[in-house]
C-alpha cells in the first residue's frame, strides 16, 4: 500500500533536520568560492516568459556540452525549431560541466581547461532570448559499466554515502567502507543487474551525504544566472535500497526511544549478530515511510538553498509518471511533493510510444499535481514528428503547462539529417509538416 503523503509540517521539521547536518570536511560554496548571492542573483528579464506562455522545453544531455562550437549550434538550433526552454545536464554522474565546481570535471573537457559550458549556454541562450535550466541528476552519481576515472571523485570519497541493496546488507555491513572490495562488491552487483539499476546513487538518508548533494546544488545557483533548476534521479534505485550500514544506523536511532529496554536488546543483539537488517523487518512500514521522508527532506533542503539565493527561479522535478508507482518501488512520494508545494513543475517522464497511454499518464498526472504546474515528458527519440506533435497537442488539451522532449541530442543526430529538429518544432509547435 502507498505511503501517505508528507504535511507541510514533516516537511518543515525535515528541511531543519537537512539544513542544519554539518558537511564536515567539505568546503561549502561560500568559502570556497567567495560566492556573493547579493550580486549572482540576479534575475534575467529578457528571458522571463510571459504570464500564460507554452513552455517548450528540451532536455539536453551533458554529451552537446563538450565544445562552444557545439553549444552554439544547440541554441540556435532549439531557437530556429521554436523551443523557448533548455535544460541543461550540467551534473549528469557526479561531475561538473561548468567551471570549478566542487566535483570533479568529466575527461571530455580535459582538454579544455577555461572552457565553461554552462556559462556559455546561458550566454548564447539569454541573447537568444531562451531560458536556461540547470539539470541535476541528484542521487545517481556513477554508471554501473566503469567507476569514474578521477579519484577525488566522491565514490571513491566517501564509499559509505552509497545506498546500498539489501541482498548485500549481510555482506558489507562487516567490510569497512574505506577497502577496495567495499566499493568494488557493490559495483559488481549493480553492473549485473544493469537492465534494471542505472548506476550507484548517493544516499538521501545519510545525513552527510544530503548535505553534500545540497551544496553542490547551492554552488552552482550561487554563481549562475540561472532561471531554474532541474532534478533529475531524485528517487532511489529500487524499493530494496538503501541498506547501508549508516542508513541503518539512522533508522534504529529513530526508533530506539520508542522501545522498552528489553526489546532494544534483543534487537540489538541480533543487529551485531546475523542480522543486521532486524530493524527494518520488526517495523516494515516505519523503515519505508522513514526512507521516503528523507528523500523528501533533502528536496526540501535544495528548494531552500535554491530560493534562498533565486527565489524567483523554477524548481522542477523528472518524475515516474504513475504516482503510485513512484512512491512504492522508487519511493519519490511526488504526489506529497506537490501538496506540500516542494516543487514549482511536475514533469511526468511519459516516454511510452502509445499516445492513448501518454495522455492517460499526463490526464493522471495532472489531476494529481492539482494547481501546480505541469510540463509533460516526451520520450521524442523513440517518435515521429507527426507521433510527438500528436503528444504535444494531447497535453494541451489535457491543460499541461508546457512539454519538454527527450532529448535535444537524439534530434540533432546528424543520422536523421539535416533540419530534423525544425522539422519537429513545426510539426509539433504549428501544425504544419
Amino acid at each position: 500500500m502507498r505511503q501517505a503523503s508528507p504535511s507541510h509540517a514533516l516537511a518543515a521539521i525535515a528541511a531543519a533536520l537537512v539544513l542544519s547536518w554539518p558537511l564536515g570536511a567539505e568546503p561549502t560554496p561560500s568559502t570556497a568560492l567567495g560566492a556573493s548571492p547579493s550580486t549572482q542573483a540576479r534575475t534575467s528579464p529578457s528571458t522571463e516568459l510571459r504570464a500564460g506562455s507554452e513552455v517548450r522545453a528540451l532536455w539536453v544531455v551533458r554529451t552537446t556540452l563538450t565544445s562552444p562550437a557545439a553549444i552554439a549550434t544547440m541554441v540556435s538550433s532549439a531557437k530556429a525549431g521554436g523551443f523557448n526552454t533548455l535544460l541543461v545536464q550540467v551534473r549528469g554522474r557526479g561531475d561538473a560541466y561548468f567551471q570549478k565546481g566542487l566535483e570533479p570535471k568529466p575527461p571530455s573537457l580535459d582538454a579544455q581547461p577555461d572552457f565553461d559550458p554552462l556559462a556559455a549556454t546561458i550566454a548564447h541562450a539569454h541573447d537568444a532570448g531562451l531560458q536556461v535550466h540547470a539539470w541535476i541528476n541528484v542521487n545517481l552519481v556513477a554508471n554501473t559499466g566503469e567507476l569514474p576515472s578521477a579519484r577525488g571523485h566522491v565514490v571513491f570519497r566517501h564509499p559509505e554515502w552509497l545506498m546500498v541493496p539489501r541482498a548485500l546488507a549481510g555482506e558489507l555491513v562487516s567490510v569497512d567502507p574505506r577497502s577496495p572490495g567495499y566499493l568494488g562488491r557493490l559495483a559488481r552487483f549493480v553492473r549485473g543487474q544493469s537492465n534494471e539499476l542505472e548506476g550507484l546513487y548517493l544516499s538521501p538518508v545519510t545525513p552527510a551525504a544530503a548535505a553534500y548533494t545540497t551544496g553542490i546544488i547551492r554552488d552552482i545557483v550561487e554563481r549562475y544566472d540561472l532561471d531554474g533548476v532541474h532534478l533529475d534521479y531524485i528517487r532511489y534505485p529500487r524499493e530494496d535500497f538503501d541498506y547501508s550500514a549508516g542508513a541503518l544506523a539512522a533508522f534504529r536511532a529513530s526508533l530506539v526511544d520508542e522501545l522498552n529496554a528489553a526489546d532494544r536488546g534483543r534487537y540489538d543483539a541480533r543487529a551485531a549478530g546475523a542480522e543486521p537488517t532486524i530493524y527494518t523487518l520488526a517495523y516494515p512500514q516505519r523503515w519505508r515511510a522513514f526512507r521516503i521522508e528523507r528523500l523528501t527532506a533533502l528536496l526540501t533542503a535544495i528548494r531552500q538553498a535554491v530560493k534562498l539565493v533565486r527565489p524567483a527561479a523554477i524548481v522542477s522535478a523528472a518524475v515516474v509518471p504513475d504516482a503510485n508507482e513512484a512512491a512504492d518501488r522508487r519511493l519519490q512520494d511526488w504526489r506529497g511533493w506537490a501538496d506540500a508545494g516542494l516543487i514549482d513543475v511536475v514533469c511526468p517522464m511519459a516516454y511510452t510510444t502509445d499516445p492513448a497511454a501518454f495522455a492517460a499518464q499526463i490526464a493522471s498526472a495532472h489531476e494529481i499535481a492539482g494547481g501546480r504546474p505541469l510540463w509533460a515528458g516526451i520520450g521524442a527519440y523513440r517518435l515521429s514528428p507527426a507521433q510527438i506533435a500528436e503528444n504535444v497537442h494531447a497535453a494541451r488539451r489535457i491543460g499541461a503547462g508546457g512539454v519538454i522532449l527527450f532529448s535535444y541530442d537524439s534530434l540533432a543526430d546528424p543520422a536523421r539529417g539535416p533540419g530534423y529538429l525544425s522539422q519537429v518544432g513545426r510539426a509539433a509547435f504549428t501544425g504544419s509538416q
